[in-house]
């Protein structure tokens, strides 16, 4: 019997073809970012190359790691990081599990105050003054207590503890369960794909943020590595040499700022796809309803 071979249809042909095209406009850039902080001062000058310079060098990363705080600020980054995502599931969790009950208390006010929280913010000289009569400036709390609590997060947790079966919460309540253990041992381990794009959200956020040391620290040991590769950028383009030809090449502060790329991007590249199955379900249940 011949085996059938399946013929695509002109939609499925044309997705194909607009998915790689796309696919392409988004990996070049990323593959040339990438190869580019390998070059060479006189490759990156000459700017004759997409993916493969003439002269490789590690020069670019050598610049970047020559600063021996630059350990000390990625400690503070992955702490703030984790911290932060812990806290921020948590407490999200917490608020959303509150209002998903229908016979809450003042539910409706709670409700209108969480949206308002959307769309409306004090402002930057505001914030910077609470902060500071919260003795939060130089302060590691900084990067934790402003970022506790998010509306949208809240929504999004929300919809996935309606979900859960309300007999299932009455039968651990008739085996003695309060309140606290039902939302630690039913209510959280069911919406582990929901807390899991919370958490992948918050963590890039937390892990790319610093516009929060840039405002509220002047205390450099408590900077996070996107403001101390911020530093070494506007050191480096201080002190580079743009030239070509000279005998000692120095790296230009284009080459650090690629290279700082790269070294910032990675780790979130690596926590991706551990979390990608978890993404890609709490994006999508909750979605369809049957």
């Amino acid at each position: 019997m011949k085996q059938k071979i399946k013929r695509l249809s002109a939609f499925q042909i044309a997705d194909i073809t607009l998915v790689t095209i796309l696919s392409v406009l988004i990996l070049a850039p990323v593959l040339n970012i990438f190869s580019s902080s390998f070059a060479s001062t006189r490759a990156l000058a000459e700017g004759n190359f997409i993916f493969f310079p003439k002269e490789v060098t590690l020069d670019n990363y050598s610049a970047v790691f020559h600063d021996s705080t630059i350990w000390h600020a990625y400690f503070i980054s992955v702490s703030k990081t984790i911290l932060g995502v812990i806290t921020h599931v948590f407490f999200c969790s917490m608020v959303a599990f509150g209002l998903s009950k229908r016979d809450l208390r003042f539910r409706n006010v709670y409700t209108v105050m969480g949206v308002i929280t959307l769309f409306f913010s004090g402002g930057m000289i505001p914030t910077y003054l609470l902060m500071k009569k919260l003795g939060l400036l130089n302060n590691f709390l900084v990067y934790i207590l402003p970022q506790l609590f998010s509306y949208y997060d809240v929504v999004i947790l929300m919809n996935f503890f309606r979900q859960i079966p309300g007999s299932l919460e009455e039968s651990a309540s008739i085996d003695g369960a309060g309140v606290w253990r039902v939302f630690l041992q039913i209510a959280m381990p069911l919406s582990k794909p929901a807390l899991a794009t919370i958490a992948l959200f918050n963590g890039v956020y937390q892990w790319n943020d610093f516009m929060t040391a840039k405002l509220y620290m002047t205390d450099t040991t408590l900077y996070p590595v996107q403001m101390k590769l911020y530093e070494i950028i506007v050191q480096q383009q201080a002190a580079s040499m743009n030239t070509i030809g000279n005998v000692a090449l120095q790296t230009t502060s284009k080459g650090i700022q690629l290279a700082t790329i790269v070294v910032t991007t990675v780790p979130i590249l690596i926590i991706y796809p551990l979390l990608q199955k978890h993404f890609v379900s709490g994006m999508m249940l909750g979605a369809v309803k049957e």
